[in-house]
């Protein structure tokens, strides 16, 4: 089994993108503020990632097809599975996954495995709110969220009960 990571950057318009692979499986998609690694490996699946993410940003792309992999208890899986339920140019807030996954008592749960969400874009973690519909936080710093937000809604049109 392979151990090591495949890396590549990709600078999108909202900043510098690191992109982590291991075992034919993205596990990391961030935004960086400059290339730390010193040498990176372009592979298929990381160029394929590169591809969808140029798409997404082009608004052309809604939904990602892409191999992924996030390590993480049941409860961070089920929480971050949700998200990927979570179709694009629309919001949630963290009571409405807690709804949806069973637990109403979980909301505080679900914001820190949201905050600990490595595949970012992919994996939306941008399109939780807050219940008041105002921007929390997001570790690619909330200008971007806002943006990502936006760039959704410009993308998709008229949606019923968009938050945002």
């Amino acid at each position: 089994m392979n151990d090591s990571f495949d890396i590549s950057y990709f600078e999108s318009p909202i900043g510098l993108i690191q992109i982590k692979s291991i075992n034919q499986k993205i596990c990391s998609v961030l935004f960086v503020e400059k290339e730390t690694e010193p040498f990176t490996i372009d592979t298929p699946l990381n160029k394929e990632c590169i591809r969808q993410l140029k798409e997404y940003f082009a608004g052309t792309r809604l939904k990602f097809d892409i191999p992924i992999f996030q390590i993480g208890t049941d409860f961070q899986q089920l929480v971050w599975n949700e998200l990927l339920n979570t179709p694009y140019g629309t919001t949630l807030s963290y009571g409405q996954i807690a709804r949806k996954i069973g637990d109403i008592k979980s909301v505080r749960a679900v914001g820190t495995t949201n905050g600990k969400n490595k595949i970012s874009i992919i994996v939306p973690c941008h399109r939780v709110i807050g219940s008041d519909g105002s921007l929390t936080g997001y570790a690619g710093e909330l200008w971007r969220k806002e943006w990502l937000l936006k760039h959704e809604v410009e993308h998709s049109g008229p949606i019923e009960g968009r938050l945002f």
